[in-house]
């Protein structure tokens, strides 16, 4: 357990520094081509009707999730009773790679960079690199509130939810967490054809996300007192907003930034040609500016080291009790 608390601090500094580099083989990615594989694989077993589908994607979210743990598990398991270093190098890269504090950053960063120059086009292009909303409707304003929601909502699955289960149980329990976010994230929509047999991997990332994203929220409170923004403005509107989102979760971080920061955020989105309407976030005590997605980023890293500060030296001090 302590080489798994060594690893889950040294692979947070190692995603600092190297991000994901592009052309590494990346655990996550395979982790989406089992669920795309698997997916057409439940089609065929499974009745095309709403519980048939259902079923299918049930049994689907037990498989993938199950195999992601399972995975990690025997490889850190045959590393380690080769050889504690030889484990610990290799916990330590995927701990690394199931965080994504410095890769949220850079993608957020390039939408910044290009509503910089005035290409709205280019803008709109970076960010459907981290966003699943229509990106053709937005203008400048409208993409850099997605740009910021983005940030504000993936602090929590990318960073600190993450980070928590690396904390309990090292990276098998960290590749678990992982799956059960892609799983929503790939499959988890209200449309068809996904309505039906994402809805178990939609429930269950509620589940899993409901104490991280709440620890999120706090810790990003915290963050804004660190940074001198508006920690009063901040908790009042996540007691108020934290619950105007479809999600119990998604809420919970966008509305402590929409506070910190004195912005509106969500309100009406379209995805796949449909528009979903939603509560806004937030007051609006001022117009959102292309400076506020690396102010977004600023909260980000700020509640990264908190949230690693807080899990690591509680676990720590379990295990120096046990």
């Amino acid at each position: 357990m302590m080489w798994s608390l060594f690893a889950l601090i040294l692979g947070f500094f190692l995603d600092l520094l190297v991000g994901d580099p592009h052309g590494f083989p990346h655990p996550v990615v395979l982790i989406g081509k089992m669920i795309s594989g698997g997916e057409k694989l439940v089609r065929k077993i499974f009745p095309k009707t709403v519980l048939g589908e259902q079923i299918a994607g049930g049994v689907l979210w037990v498989l993938v999730v199950g195999l992601s743990f399972a995975i990690p598990a025997l490889l850190l398991s045959l590393a380690y009773g080769v050889n504690q270093w030889l484990g610990f190098a290799l916990e330590t890269l995927l701990c690394a790679q199931i965080l994504a504090t410095k890769s949220l950053k850079e993608e957020s960063m390039k939408v910044y960079a290009a509503l910089k120059t005035g290409d709205l086009a280019a803008s709109r292009y970076a960010v459907s690199m981290i966003v699943g909303r229509d990106v053709p409707r937005l203008d400048e304003a409208g993409v850099t509130r997605a740009a910021v929601e983005t940030v504000a909502e993936n602090t929590s699955d990318g960073i600190v939810a993450p980070m928590l289960f690396l904390a309990i149980g090292g990276a098998p329990l960290g590749f678990f967490y992982k799956a059960v976010n892609t799983m929503d994230s790939m499959l988890g929509y209200v449309e068809p054809p996904y309505k039906n047999i994402g809805l178990v991997g939609a429930k269950m990332d509620d589940v899993f996300n409901f104490i991280p994203a709440r620890l999120s929220a706090l810790l990003m409170l915290a963050a804004g007192g660190i940074l001198g923004l508006d920690v009063k403005n901040g908790w009042k509107i996540f007691k108020r907003d934290r619950f105007c989102h479809a999600s119990p979760n998604s809420a919970q971080t966008e509305s402590v930034c929409a506070g910190l920061l004195g912005l509106r955020l969500a309100g009406d989105a379209w995805y796949h040609g449909v528009l979903h309407k939603k509560p806004y976030i937030g007051d609006g005590l001022r117009e959102i500016e292309t400076q506020d997605i690396p102010r977004a980023c600023n909260l980000l890293y700020v509640t990264a080291f908190l949230a690693l500060l807080v899990f690591a030296g509680v676990k720590g001090l379990i295990l120096i009790g046990g």
